[in-house]
């Protein structure tokens, strides 16, 4: 597990970020990149990102979350040091989907941040919802963390990149 982020300062790190069609994994990633996040289009495919944070270049991989594109999340896994999800319910990625992604061999002991994300609506379920929902606590190979947040607004997004920096300095060590 410690050997997945195995970061240095101005080194390169994969994220992958995936997560059900309008779940807002572009918005997050535009918000990340301090790009205006007013106009989105759903991803066709996937959107990549260079985001500098916390002295590490963060390679972001947005994928589609379309039914159809799901199939071939895996082709994307190869070499992730962190992965991302989002989730809000009820359309989140269901804990068997999210099981059997984190139970391929290239993502074994690799950390995983979810952001619970939407919270500026009054329907958002609240994190510790989605944690429970997601069997979250059920993860004992790997580094985990939810993370409450609106990316429209970017509230709570920067909580979460602090905790992506947190493990890669953990994992220095």
């Amino acid at each position: 597990m410690c050997k997945r982020l195995r970061g240095s300062p101005g080194q390169e790190l994969r994220i992958v970020l995936l997560g059900l069609d309008n779940a807002g994994k572009t918005t997050l990633l535009k918000q990340l990149a301090s790009e205006e996040v007013s106009t989105i289009t759903p991803t066709q495919g996937f959107n990549i990102k260079s985001v500098h944070s916390h002295g590490f270049k963060l390679n972001i991989w947005d994928i589609g979350g379309q039914r159809a594109v799901r199939p071939y999340w895996r082709k994307y896994l190869g070499s992730t040091d962190l992965l991302v999800s989002q989730g809000l319910c009820p359309r989140v990625l269901s804990w068997q989907e999210l099981a059997e992604l984190t139970e391929e061999e290239s993502l074994l002991g690799v950390p995983l941040l979810v952001f619970a994300n939407k919270q500026d609506l009054v329907t958002a379920a609240p994190a510790a919802e989605i944690a429970e929902g997601l069997n979250l606590h059920m993860y004992r190979d790997r580094e985990w963390q939810i993370q409450a947040c609106s990316a429209l607004s970017g509230e709570g997004v920067q909580d979460g990149m602090n905790w992506i920096s947190k493990q890669i300095m953990s994992r220095k060590k």
